[in-house]
């Protein structure tokens, strides 16, 4: 099943032209990177897909929704099927592991405190955080603030994954853990799409590559990105 697909997109920013003639697919279960240099335009795109930055031409569905003609209004429902992850983090500073996970569950219609306490736990679990839920993100270093951010993500088990150079602030060793951890959730059913211009994580957790340049965005093989 395809879940974006963009034929022939033009994207803008204050009226500048950042990519055009996009033709872009994402399907199930898929683990998609998009390279480039900073400014390329890979940013950009993803905000296309949570309605972030709005397109200027060409055919763009995401989940079913025409990102052409998306209604300010349905652009919530829209990214609840979603799930969001930014490089700088983007927590709460000022509540719990625990608050924060819960804050969004409660803004995005769950009632049953049981029920949202139980998936809290599984999600924890899931990024290997079962016992940083009383912390504050401070007390975090930042790989551990990154899998708090993924566990947010994937909280309502989103069909789409949209990764913002999640491993941009760190080092190596943690970064390589959150691209393998990506990778594992991606293997559970929800497709990503991770922005990076790193280039040593895509040789080594291999997925399909877009790179973005000169305004345009084609996918590549290994081969030539290896060179």
């Amino acid at each position: 099943m395809t879940l974006i697909d963009y034929q022939h997109v033009e994207i803008h920013q204050q009226e500048h032209i950042v990519l055009s003639d996009v033709n872009f697919q994402l399907n199930e279960g898929e683990f998609i990177y998009l390279i480039g240099k900073v400014g390329t335009g890979k940013t950009s795109l993803l905000k296309t897909f949570y309605g972030e930055l709005g397109i200027i031409a060409g055919k763009a569905l995401v989940l079913g929704y025409d990102m052409g003609a998306i209604k300010r209004k349905h652009i919530p429902a829209l990214r609840r099927e979603l799930g969001i992850v930014f490089q700088d983090f983007q927590l709460l500073t000022d509540r719990t592991v625990y608050d924060n996970l819960n804050f969004v569950l409660k803004a995005t219609g769950w009632k049953n405190k049981q029920e949202m306490q139980a998936r809290i736990e599984e999600v924890l679990a899931l990024v290997g955080m079962s016992n940083k839920g009383y912390k504050l993100p401070h007390e975090l270093s930042g790989g551990e603030q990154q899998r708090i951010v993924l566990a947010r993500a994937i909280l309502n088990k989103p069909k789409i994954i949209l990764a913002d150079e999640p491993t941009g602030n760190l080092d190596e060793e943690t970064g390589n853990q959150i691209v393998k951890l990506l990778h594992e959730i991606s293997s559970k059913g929800s497709a990503v799409v991770m922005t990076t211009h790193n280039l040593k994580i895509v040789n080594e957790h291999p997925g399909i590559v877009y790179q973005c340049q000169g305004h345009r965005i084609d996918e590549i093989t290994q081969t030539f990105y290896q060179k």
